[in-house]
């Protein structure tokens, strides 16, 4: 959280465009965060305030575009079935992450420049 009086710098939002259908973005990398850390789909979408028709709608296109899981059910047990990461799941949690580091690292001057550039008062026209 930032410090009062100061602003945080503008932030750079990533969605990778697979082809002209299929994306994957910050969206469905959070839920897939969110799968990890909860050991399940109905989990993952209620702490996004998402229903599990949604998250597993989502989960499934994932699986889809990707052309193999990246989340993977597991059925029975005491507690019920969940849901768990395949190796391919973290591989793109972790590889999209990077890719979001590594632009917001590129382009952190712009930002910062563009953040000043916003604080700046108008110039009335004509003067």
């Amino acid at each position: 959280m930032p410090k009062p009086g100061v602003r945080s710098l503008p932030s750079l939002s990533v969605r990778i465009d697979l082809d002209a259908e299929d994306r994957i973005g910050p969206g469905k990398i959070l839920l897939l965060e969110n799968i990890r850390e909860c050991g399940s789909i109905s989990a993952a979408g209620r702490a996004m305030d998402m229903s599990y028709k949604r998250a597993w709608d989502l989960v499934d296109e994932i699986n889809r575009i990707c052309r193999q899981a990246a989340v993977e059910r597991q059925t029975g047990g005491k507690n019920g079935g969940g849901a768990v990461l395949t190796p391919f799941g973290l591989s793109l949690v972790a590889r999209y992450r990077k890719i979001e580091r590594d632009a917001a690292s590129a382009v952190r001057k712009d930002l910062e420049a563009l953040r000043s550039d916003i604080g700046k008062p108008k110039k009335a026209a004509g003067r």
